[in-house]
């Protein structure tokens, strides 16, 4: 048989090697990652953050789909296999996997710009789920070395630890059609999966020690450093979000440091519950490019979390999905513009028309950090007119602000709650005056009768 090609030539330029000699990075990288762990590790949500955050940065981004879940999507039920099935599926999952990589790769290699390839899973993942001896065979049948698998082809690897270790309340297999396992079988997968990468030089291990927001902050914090990034305290594991009103007008762009602007449209999907929130997105560069295409359903508190998964669907599936949209709200037209400012990292989003009469001029500064928030007041960029934090409150939440009636108890979202225990948190408040409160706030702190036009073509 024909030896597979493995290992990709390098593609840097005589200036590039030149920066690598001066410890700088090359002008055009492309950085190789591997997100594996147990099932219900939180690899999907993370592959969607980590493309968010590094394509807001100018980089492009490839996510390279999980083939063995490809594969059985296609009916092949891998706990049912007999062994000579295993080795058939093991030894075509590798080839395949071979190939649909080293396209991808191929394609950021010859992109012209910064790429991160995210690879759901890689080669020495196949091992996991075969002994060591038949996975020696292998090798040997498709005349493949391990170190090349590891060590020769991928520049990180992140071990994303199951929520079946540490976090046996969230474990599921819902929503994942090739996912099987109870929790004995996916902590055995779990433990397979991290000794299989033991190898390779850089491997990150994301355990369930703090909630799944700073689970996912972790990792992104960690890729960021591999690479070498400059972003500030976002993505540190006790970060969290701040929300500002920013006054108009909006300076005009030479007022801002380097930035990107995206332009997004929201839609709410009906869900038939008070307690869960679904909502599609489209985004997509102002310069033209692209869409990506995301769904994220926020789910009540469990464990003083809010549960929020996002997933990417392709066009397909989210022209599908407006079908059915939930009929009490108005799409959200949002330009997202981002940009760093002193080693900060803030998304200003400013609301398009058409909207509702409350959001007319509405633009809204977030960021992450771990700062006091008396003290990130005084760093915030000064080009900016910021004025009142909102972070938290519900009268600035995207959901309130895209109802189409004036906010009324029976649709302003003040939390969500799970079904058993809307009654009680009901009853614990007025929610007339809860609503009247949320009204006051939204026109103290936001005075859309301003004159938010600015002289920059959005």
């Amino acid at each position: 048989m024909r030896e597979q090609t493995i290992l990709l030539s390098s593609s840097s330029s005589p200036s590039d090697q030149e920066k690598l000699l001066q410890g700088l990075p090359p002008t055009n990288r492309v950085f190789k990652l591997v997100l594996t762990g147990g099932p219900c590790g939180g690899k999907t949500t993370a592959q969607s953050k980590l493309a968010t955050f590094f394509e807001s940065v100018g980089w492009k981004v490839f996510r390279v789909p999980e083939t063995a879940t490809v594969l059985m999507s296609g009916g092949i039920a891998f706990g049912n296999l007999n062994e000579e099935q295993v080795m058939d599926f093991q030894e075509n999952l590798v080839r395949t996997m071979v190939a649909i990589e080293d396209t991808y790769f191929a394609m950021a290699e010859k992109s012209g710009q910064n790429c991160l390839v995210i690879c759901d899973r890689g080669l020495m993942d196949a091992s996991a789920f075969i002994s060591r001896q038949k996975w020696e065979e292998l090798l040997e049948k498709l005349q493949l070395e391990e170190f090349n698998l590891c060590e020769g082809r991928y520049d990180n690897v992140v071990h994303m630890v199951s929520a079946a270790v540490g976090a046996e309340d969230f474990y599921s297999v819902e929503e994942h059609s090739a996912r099987f396992e109870g929790l004995e079988l996916a902590r055995e997968r779990d433990r397979r999966a991290m000794e299989a990468w033991e190898m390779h030089p850089y491997v990150d291990i994301v355990d369930n020690r703090g909630n799944f927001d700073s689970k996912i902050k972790h990792l992104v914090d960690i890729v960021v450093k591999r690479i070498g990034l400059e972003i500030g305290d976002r993505f540190k594991a006790d970060s969290r979000k701040v929300k500002f009103v920013v006054k108009g007008p909006l300076p005009p762009n030479i007022a801002f440091p380097k930035f990107t602007d995206f332009e997004i449209v929201h839609h709410y999907l009906q869900t038939g519950s008070r307690g869960l929130q679904s909502r599609v997105r489209k985004l997509g560069c102002r310069d033209g490019g692209r869409w990506t295409y995301t769904m994220t359903v926020r789910k009540p508190e469990n464990k003083g979390q809010v549960i929020e998964v996002k997933t990417p669907v392709s066009k397909k599936d989210y022209e599908n999905l407006l079908n059915h949209a939930d009929a009490k709200t108005l799409p959200v037209f949002k330009t997202r513009r981002v940009f760093m400012h002193r080693n900060q990292q803030y998304q200003l989003d400013i609301y398009r028309d058409p909207c509702h009469d409350r959001c007319h001029g509405l633009m809204m500064l977030e960021t992450f950090s771990t700062l006091p928030i008396d003290e990130l007041k005084c760093k915030v960029p000064d080009f900016l007119d910021v004025t009142q934090e909102v972070t938290g409150d519900p009268a600035f939440s995207m959901f309130n602000l895209a109802l189409k009636s004036e906010w009324t108890a029976k649709d302003f979202c003040r939390r969500l709650v799970l079904e058993e225990n809307q009654d009680e948190a009901d009853s614990a408040i007025d929610e007339e005056a809860e609503v009247m409160e949320a009204q006051q706030r939204f026109f103290t702190r936001f005075d859309n009768t301003s004159d938010y036009s600015s002289g920059n073509e959005l």
